[in-house]
């Protein structure tokens, strides 16, 4: 049983194949795109189970989810991030460049896109391509974003920025986290998930679980 508050940090961490991503994606449905994925057990977002009482496409515009690696549309960065916002019904340009400004801003990206925002967003480096991907969550104001490993291939100069964009936006948004980088999950995360083996077998405020576990 896991309670992760409004506008917090949580870190999902453990080693590889103990199911950190494969909870992450269940809590907005990804999952339901895996054939023969079989769900036991509820997940609650405002006191819904979002498995039996909401609406998938709903869900996703609420929960928003960015993957390890970064999956820019080819497609210009301007409509990358305009496409979620067109795609729920907003038609006005005047408000998609607000939107896309906005969200690139929120991202830390506006500054270095700005007069490019035409161009394919597939020339970006790594960490701005992840970034992009970001502020395409960020378009469709989401509650929840869900990062898995946002930052485990790009180089530490991306990284940091990144991790600084987690602890700024925290403020407005739920976010949770996998990483297998521990020392990144005490940088900036508030509460931790420790996995095995398919299991959570603690889950605590992070200073507390890794300074005193209670399972060593």
């Amino acid at each position: 049983n896991m309670n992760i508050k409004e506008k917090e940090v949580t870190a999902f961490i453990g080693p590889s194949g103990c199911g950190k991503s494969t909870l992450l994606k269940s809590l907005n449905r990804m999952n339901d795109l895996v054939e023969g994925v079989k769900i036991t057990g509820e997940i609650l977002l405002d006191d819904v189970n979002i498995y039996k009482n909401m609406d998938a496409t709903l869900l996703r515009k609420r929960v928003g989810m960015v993957f390890q690696k970064p999956n820019p549309f080819p497609m210009s960065i301007y409509e990358n991030v305009a496409y979620g916002p067109r795609t729920h019904g907003v038609k006005s340009k005047a408000r998609l460049d607000e939107i896309v400004e906005q969200s690139l801003r929120a991202a830390a990206m506006w500054d270095e896109v700005k007069d490019r925002l035409k161009k394919s967003a597939l020339g970006l480096s790594g960490g701005q391509q992840q970034r992009l991907c970001i502020a395409r969550a960020f378009s469709v104001n989401p509650e929840v974003i869900l990062l898995d490993e946002p930052t485990s291939a790009l180089d530490p100069i991306s990284t940091m920025k990144i991790e600084d964009l987690i602890v700024e936006i925290k403020n407005d948004y739920t976010i949770v986290i996998v990483t297998h980088n521990m020392q990144q999950a005490t940088r900036i995360s508030d509460k931790t998930g420790f996995f095995l083996h398919g299991e959570v077998i603690e889950f605590d405020e992070t200073e507390k679980l890794f300074s005193m576990p209670a399972n060593k």
